[in-house]
């Protein structure tokens, strides 16, 4: 029979050993099926609703914030929506909500809030979901972000920004008026 300090020490080495090998939530990189996350989000629609600035793409509750561009968000910033104070507490901590974190949120809120602003716990108003693959739904919600999904996957159409440098400077045009004598335009054609 092993002594308590034996077995204590044994039990610290299978700990240390096991410890990689088992993936939580916050370290799993989400690479998830859109497809299957659009499945999935029919659920979410009791709560949720994805409405750009120029249409509603799926409406649904209003529970929960519009998780258009969700994907670089900082947590707890939806304009007209009432978060709770560790939400918010989370956002200006930094957190920033990416494809992992949003699939870690939604299988644990309160322990991806409480270790987003380093308390033991936290309060929460969402509970947590059982969803097959959370990554999934992850990966539909960045179908619907302008920032850049974790996987590269590209932003969704109508949402990219202009590139500055491509717009003419205010003060400038980008013809020439005509030519009084000839009635050309003074721009190459």
């Amino acid at each position: 029979m092993l002594s308590r300090h034996a077995l204590a020490f044994s039990l610290t080495i299978a700990a240390l050993i096991a410890a990689p090998l088992i993936a939580t939530p916050h370290s799993a990189r989400a690479e998830g099926d859109a497809a299957a996350g659009e499945a999935e989000f029919k659920r979410c629609r009791a709560c949720h609703s994805i409405i750009s600035p120029d249409e509603v793409i799926v409406r649904g509750g209003k529970t929960g914030p519009n998780l258009w561009d969700i994907l670089g968000r900082t947590a707890g910033t939806v304009e007209g929506y009432r978060y709770d104070k560790d939400m918010i507490a989370a956002g200006e901590a930094g957190l920033i909500w990416d494809e992992e974190g949003i699939a870690a949120y939604i299988v644990d809120p309160k322990g991806f809030i409480a270790d987003a602003i380093g308390a033991k716990s936290a309060r929460v108003k969402m509970p947590p979901q059982r969803v097959k693959a959370p990554q999934d739904l992850a990966a539909y919600l960045a179908t619907f972000s302008a920032a850049p999904a974790s996987d590269g996957a590209p932003a969704p159409a109508g949402s990219e920004t202009p590139d500055p440098q491509d717009a003419a400077p205010a003060d400038q045009t980008t013809e020439q008026p005509a030519d009084q004598t000839t009635g050309e335009s003074g721009a190459d054609n």
